[in-house]
């Protein structure tokens, strides 16, 4: 979002059908284009539009180019390379917080969602420049109009008049409402996923007669995987590819081609690309390299190719990227160069690296993990993970969504796709670039904390219910669990062994993964003890020690199977003797295929198979070391956690006066980015109803005693300059002083020490002192990926050497609130620790939700410290606060919807 006067908005976003439009701001500039599209438009979409077929379009265009000093907001939305206008939206102020608004869409675009696309962007940024609701009148048979404004989910109301109907709608993007345009953007993505991996005809664009280039190779992968419908090769120079038919250009291939695969050198591309478009072909999997990866002059060439692909509505996978996989037996697409095609399965695998993603496909045939589907989405120029998500949630073949990211385009919208899609089916990812390299320099407490930190990905993946892994390795063992067991109930591990070395660091492992690994109950022992050597330990672990047998065994895990208090097993079994080995595995394979349905278990045993399986009864996880099945099994059953639990609710923050807000911030940006003056800082807490100390502002250190005075009571005063950002470590801060002759002498001993700094105070904070309480601080940063980061810890002087924190993306719901203070160290301390009453929780939570609507308010907002915020046994004070503005990305507000 940017503020009025700044760049011009725009976005690109996906239709019902998956072409790209591109929504912005109008200009005045416009007029001819929009001239254009009134003229194009059917006589029946312009009695729609203007009540009669009859109307001055040049006049119309003229009103809905005119933004600027009367507020009206206009939207057009393009397509192509010569920008054709094909929807248009325009909402003039009446007054009172109130704007009429009005609709265009061309005729072919009707039925695509645009409309909606449209009124989402227009409320959003009428919301944000002081509209609060949006009036419409259309004709009673405008169908189409209707049924967008009663679906848009802003709270409308309807009113019949003769031949019209009158709709009221608020601006306020509402849960309910970004929930329907997330549910049309999800349908766009599963129709340009569908292209992809649905094909009916699939030329590859370099396919080579020398096997061993990529072409051939992926022309080979396609034949012998079986692809269902028709491969056909392009090259100019061969009339026949691994005895295929060839054609010399795409534009010769007799057949519509849904989706071409292109391996041509880089510079070749683009022009491929044309080609491909000038043909109808609805999508592309680039495979060459030479783009963003590569420079300057790759950043270019795949800007134009992402441009020819825009322009035409074609869909794009890569550049840069090893191709596309579908094992579905109508589809049998293998679309990459990799040298054995993966085993069909129920995990839907994407891989952001190419060469990693061979490595994937040879893993899951080396771990027995067949998959559904694989996309290598490369460099991420247009298809991304948020798109293959939106597919594979509703895939009847998917079961398990697995993901190797290196970085994220819109995780906001990557957070709600997978959040949704996390309650149905699991989603484990590998997030690569964990380093402290690259992260930006910040100078709040708050932007300490988040920079040079995974804790952003982790809050996003910990809101989303995704499981995290840190290794490829850890990934494959997390799947191989949850493509073969059951969700455990709980985290109460059973431990059955005949090595106690390797049961102690098999319950190690557990507790450190979050597992529990309690004391089996005194009838299950009982039982155990009846059969097993007096040597044994029946407690838990349960040692067997080295000569129990396949009977053994066999019984121990019958009677672990059935024994309450436990949701897991883990069974280890080391061969003591050569000849003991493979009746004693098929022994525990056997009572492993026996266990509840229910309740997952886990096999350590040598040379088994991960994925061990006859089709004689359940499968079973194995893995080669305890600690593996320990912490793949607590990933489990933390993921499991998650999907137990309630969902949360975003709470409504009522009272904050956006207006006032937008005033403070617009203001201080007219003087570019910097820090707001204490002044400027608490009118914005005052606006948004954050509880600050009473207060007074004074100019010269020789009004602090008045100020004082007429506050009562002990006071705190801080000297302020620009130039000091922590004003604690220049001795700009005195507490608790009482008495003119004691502030007099404090705002003088301020100046001094800021004069000796070579420093000028512009002014004095003097604040009444509020009673101790626990010291947290609450802050959020706008990351230039995330977007804003809400963070609360320990606070303080010391927030940064205690790194007490816990982050969340908003908007939080009452569930991410109270999950991040329950996550502290310091948590104990709000419950009441040592005899001290509690804390005031609810509180501080309500703190939490407004800063987090105040960062979706105002993205202007770069950083904002509360810190200290003391919370006492009733309510929360925010003693000191530093906000920071910068001029935001000149996007839309609804603009979340470039490649994630």
């Amino acid at each position: 979002m940017t503020e009025r006067g700044s760049a011009v908005r725009e976005a690109d976003v996906v239709c019902r059908n998956g072409s790209t439009v591109h929504i912005r701001e109008a200009s005045p500039d416009d007029r001819p284009k929009v001239a254009d599209f009134l003229r194009g438009l059917s006589v029946e979409a312009r009695a729609s539009r203007f009540f009669s077929a009859a109307v001055d379009v040049d006049q119309a265009a003229a009103a809905a180019t005119a933004v600027g000093d009367d507020g009206r907001i206009g939207l057009l939305a393009t397509h192509g390379g010569d920008g054709l206008v094909v929807g248009q939206a325009l909402a003039v102020p009446s007054g009172h917080g109130r704007a009429e608004v009005a609709f265009a869409v061309a005729d072919a675009w009707q039925g695509l969602g645009l409309g909606t696309l449209l009124l989402g962007q227009l409320a959003a940024i009428a919301g944000q420049r002081g509209i609060q609701c949006l009036e419409a009148t259309t004709r009673t048979g405008n169908r189409a109009m209707i049924d967008v404004f009663l679906a848009s989910g802003l709270g409308v109301s309807e009113r019949h008049e003769p031949g019209a109907l009158w709709f009221e709608m608020s601006t306020q993007i509402t849960q309910e409402a970004l929930g329907q345009f997330e549910a049309r953007e999800a349908v766009a993505a599963r129709e340009a996923m569908a292209r992809i991996l649905e094909p009916t005809v699939v030329a590859v664009i370099g396919a080579s007669r020398h096997r061993g280039s990529i072409g051939a190779e992926i022309l080979w992968n396609c034949v012998r995987a079986g692809f269902q419908g028709t491969v056909v090769p392009v090259n100019p120079s061969a009339r026949a590819v691994q005895g295929i038919q060839a054609y010399p250009t795409v534009g010769a291939v007799p057949l519509p081609v849904d989706l071409a695969v292109i391996a041509v050198p880089a510079a070749n591309v683009v022009d491929v690309a044309r080609e491909c478009a000038a043909c109808g072909v609805r999508a592309l999997v680039v495979i060459s390299a030479g783009f963003s990866e590569v420079g300057e002059a790759g950043r270019a060439r795949q800007h134009e190719l992402l441009g020819v692909c825009r322009a035409s509505g074609m869909r794009l996978v890569g550049p840069n990227c090893m191709g596309v996989v579908n094992t579905d037996p109508a589809v049998n697409l293998c679309a990459t160069f990799a040298p054995e095609g993966p085993e069909p399965g129920r995990i839907a695998f994407l891989s952001q690296s190419g060469a990693l993603g061979l490595a994937i496909i040879e893993a899951t045939r080396r771990l027995g993990l067949g998959l559904s589907s694989f996309v290598s989405v490369g460099n991420k120029a247009d298809i991304s993970g948020n798109d293959c998500l939106a597919y594979w949630a509703d895939d009847p073949r998917t079961d398990i969504i697995v993901l190797y990211l290196e970085s994220f385009g819109n995780p906001r919208r990557f957070a709600r796709l997978a959040r949704a899609v996390g309650r149905r089916k699991p989603i484990v990812a590998v997030k690569g670039g964990r380093s402290r390299s690259g992260s930006r320099a910040t100078s709040s407490h708050t932007g300490a904390l988040l920079a040079a930190s995974p804790v952003t990905v982790d809050a996003l993946f910990r809101q989303a219910g995704v499981v995290r892994t840190d290794t490829l390795s850890e990934l494959f063992d997390v799947c191989t669990v949850l493509s073969t067991q059951p969700l455990p109930a709980g985290r109460r591990v059973g431990i059955l062994s005949n090595a106690g070395g390797l049961a102690i660091l098999c319950a190690d492992a557990c507790e450190a993964a979050g597992l529990e690994v309690p004391t089996l109950d005194p009838t299950v022992q009982a039982r155990l003890r009846a059969f097993l050597s007096a040597e044994a330990s029946v407690a838990n672990p349960v040692d067997m020690v080295a000569g129990a047998g396949p009977k053994d065994y066999g019984q121990a895990i019958d009677i672990l199977g059935a024994a309450p208090g436990l949701d897991a097993c883990i069974v280890i079994f080391i061969p003591p003797l050569r000849g003991q080995r493979d009746p004693v595995m098929e022994a525990v394979l056997a009572g492993a295929r026996r266990f509840p349905a229910d309740r997952p278990v886990l096999t350590v045993l040598p040379a088994a198979p991960a994925h061990a399986g006859d089709g004689a009864g359940r499968p079973v996880a194995s893995f080669p070391y305890p600690e593996e099945a320990a912490h793949a099994l607590g990933r489990a059953a933390e993921y499991a956690a998650w999907r137990r639990a309630p969902e949360g609710a975003v709470p409504t923050v009522e009272g904050a006066d956006l207006v006032a807000a937008r005033a403070v911030l617009d203001a201080a940006l007219a003087e570019g980015p910097r820090w707001l003056s204490p002044v400027e800082a608490m009118a914005l807490c005052a606006a948004h109803g954050l509880p600050v100390p009473p207060w007074r502002w004074v100019a010269e250190a020789a009004a602090a005693p008045a100020a004082a005075a007429e506050l009562g009571g002990p006071v705190a005063l801080k000297a302020w300059t620009p130039a000091v950002i922590h004003k604690t470590d220049v001795g700009a801060v005195d507490l608790d002083l009482v008495g003119a002759r004691a502030v007099t002498r404090a705002a003088r001993g301020q100046h001094e020490r800021l004069h000796a700094l070579g420093h000028e105070p512009e002014g004095f904070l003097v604040q009444r002192m509020v009673a101790p309480g626990v010291e947290m601080i609450v802050g959020m940063t706008n990351d230039s990926v995330f977007g804003p980061v809400i963070a609360c810890g320990a606070g303080g002087t010391a927030v940064e050497l205690v790194h007490d924190v816990a982050v969340r993306l908003p908007p939080l719901t009452d569930r991410d609130a109270r999950g991040m203070l329950a996550q502290l160290a310091i948590h104990p301390l709000l419950e009441g620790y040592r005899g001290r009453p509690a804390a005031d929780v609810d509180a501080l939570e309500r703190l939490l939700h407004q800063v987090s609507a105040l960062a979706l308010a105002h993205p202007a907002i770069a950083e904002l410290d509360c810190n200290p915020v003391m919370v006492g046994p009733q309510g929360v004070s925010v003693v000191d606060v530093r906000v920071r503005v910068d001029r935001p990305q000149p996007e839309l507000p609804l603009s979340a919807r470039r490649p994630g």
